[in-house]
């Protein structure tokens, strides 16, 4: 990984250190290691950061199934760009007094679960992931301006691509439909994200 984790644990600290409320934005493609990375560095700083996941405002399946999107989760229209907006700016407002509660979620059921995650007042730093951090059309445009910094992860499309097939059949795909799912939708998502990568603080090259 370049930087290194202890690197960017020391560079995270800094943002928790700093007055106020902060909120770091951790981008990339599916299967580059967002969460991964997200959850070790909450790990590292020792209570002072809370993971908040853009996944958590997936829109849920019936709705999708109404739009007619089943077939394209994970693209910019399948989630609740503005909900997620507005968590953000209210967890911008640290001052505000009282705990503000996050979605979750839940891939064991591909489902988000409202009210998962407390953040605390005195949670000085909250990480946020997710694929469309620095996208710049629509409602997503708003977003960089809410985060302190956002980091672009790369991985080599080597091992992210059959990391990301076997995280799908770890949660039910069948093999030959996962590869499907990952060409046909992943990788699409993938493009339009990578258009993102200049507007990023950092990248990190993960391993």
């Amino acid at each position: 990984m370049e930087p290194a984790i202890e690197q960017l644990t020391a560079r995270a600290r800094r943002l928790a250190r700093a007055e106020g409320r902060r909120i770091l934005g951790i981008a990339g493609p599916p299967g580059a290691g967002k969460s991964t990375l997200a959850g070790e560095l909450v790990a590292r700083l020792d209570g002072s950061a809370v993971l908040v996941p853009m996944d958590g405002f997936h829109l849920a399946q019936t709705e999708l199934a109404r739009l007619g999107l089943a077939y394209r989760k994970g693209a910019p229209g399948t989630f609740d760009a503005a909900g997620y907006i507005a968590l953000l700016a209210r967890l911008r407002g640290a001052g505000e007094g009282g705990t503000v509660y996050a979605p979750a979620f839940r891939r064991e059921i591909e489902e988000p679960v409202a009210g998962s995650i407390p953040v605390g007042p005195g949670i000085p730093l909250v990480i946020t992931e997710g694929n469309y951090l620095l996208h710049d059309e629509g409602p997503w445009a708003r977003i960089r301006g809410l985060l302190d910094e956002v980091w672009y992860l790369e991985l080599d499309d080597r091992r992210r691509l059959p990391r990301l097939v076997d995280r799908h059949v770890r949660f039910g795909k069948e093999r030959r439909g996962a590869e499907r799912w990952v060409t046909d939708s992943d990788e699409a998502n993938a493009r339009l994200i990578a258009h993102g990568r200049h507007r990023a603080h950092l990248t990190v090259r993960m391993d």
